[in-house]
């Protein structure tokens, strides 16, 4: 009986690995994608990972509330944390002093020990040794080895805790004033100069940058009338980070646009939120949800980026609750039904429903 031939193919797999991230903040995820933490790690979760790299992220704000300046505080902070170079504009005349109000990442126990004053540590580290010299002999413990802390890929962040001022004064941080200009082609020529060092290459991600624009279209700048201007800067700096290592979020007021233009901004984010206040006094909504008088607003996932792959990201809720605990910790929740009469409460919101527990993760900002 003759051999079985063994049947070959002109078509082999790529076995290609996308380059394994050495930088902090980033992680690698399905595909060869490479993600870079939003700051939340609620939202991390939610998007799958996080930002991924080249992904243009848009933001609609809602115009009784600020909400939307909470995502972009912790993804600024994230980044400054990891030391990843950040250009940020904003519509006021001083962009740098928002830098002030950025969040600082909460440490851990052993953490908070270690990045004590050096000078502290000295003075506790020779009032050890000298009572307890005769315990360590000539082996005195060394209290500066642990000082380079490990940043997470993403933290968590005390809303009431500012930054640290040595991360402020980075030389990687590029603010802009978007107020003056009658035209955005200094934006665009800022954007791309910054986001010229972030060329991606085979070999593996030393650095990622990150783009944050506030409250694009603003009435107090004046361009906010050119709306087919500001599409084209929005295609352009979409074009620009595709191939770059690199995200943008611009976040942007829908209702100071018209009905088309929204549409089109809409349209072409990779991965589009939306924040939305809730009113103090709301009943028919407060006994229609548990945990009402906590929540602060809602976070709606439009759209997820999908790069290097076909398949659409099928999220499990696309709606979640903004909560606020003791002030400072932020809690994404899915919505979940108050219970009627004296059911059990387990049914859930016609906007999604989350497996197991409705929490998804304690955000400290």
């Amino acid at each position: 009986m003759a051999a079985m031939k063994t049947r070959m193919s002109s078509f082999s797999r790529n076995t290609s690995v996308a380059p394994a991230p050495q930088a902090p903040g980033l992680k690698s995820g399905p595909n060869g994608t490479i993600f870079l933490s939003s700051g939340i790690p609620d939202l991390d979760k939610i998007l799958g990972g996080g930002f991924p790299l080249g992904s243009l992220v848009m933001v609609m704000e809602d115009t009784e509330a600020p909400h939307h300046m909470l995502l972009l505080r912790n993804f600024m902070s994230q980044g400054l944390v990891h030391n990843q170079p950040l250009l940020y504009a904003s519509p006021s005349k001083d962009p740098r002093a928002f830098l002030g109000t950025l969040p600082s990442p909460v440490l851990s126990k052993d953490d908070r020990s270690h990045n004590r004053d050096p000078e502290q540590l000295q003075e506790k580290g020779l009032r050890i040794a000298w009572q307890y010299k005769k315990y360590f002999g000539e082996h005195q413990p060394n209290f500066d080895s642990h000082r380079d802390t490990k940043h997470e890929y993403c933290n968590d962040f005390d809303l009431r805790k500012p930054l640290e001022r040595h991360f402020l004064t980075a030389q990687n941080i590029c603010c802009l004033s978007i107020q003056d200009p009658p035209n955005l082609a200094a934006l665009r020529d800022c954007c791309a100069k910054f986001l010229a060092q972030f060329s991606r290459n085979n070999s593996s991600i030393s650095c990622a940058g990150r783009v944050a624009i506030q409250s694009f279209c603003a009435p107090q700048c004046e361009y906010s009338n050119m709306e087919w201007d500001m599409l084209s800067f929005i295609r352009s700096l979409k074009g620009m980070i595709r191939d770059l290592n690199a995200v943008a979020v611009i976040t942007f007021p829908p209702s100071l646009l018209s009905p088309s233009s929204s549409k089109r901004w809409q349209h072409i984010a990779d991965t589009l939120l939306s924040v939305k206040a809730i009113p103090d006094e709301d009943k028919e909504l407060a006994n229609l949800l548990t945990g009402y008088q906590d929540m602060v607003g809602l976070l709606n996932v439009h759209k997820v980026a999908n790069v290097n792959t076909q398949v659409p990201v099928i999220l499990e809720a696309t709606t979640f609750s903004i909560k606020l605990q003791k002030r400072r910790y932020l809690v994404l929740e899915c919505l979940n039904q108050a219970p009627v009469d004296g059911s059990s409460g387990s049914s859930y919101a016609s906007t999604g429903s989350c497996s197991g527990s409705t929490k998804t993760g304690t955000l400290d900002f």
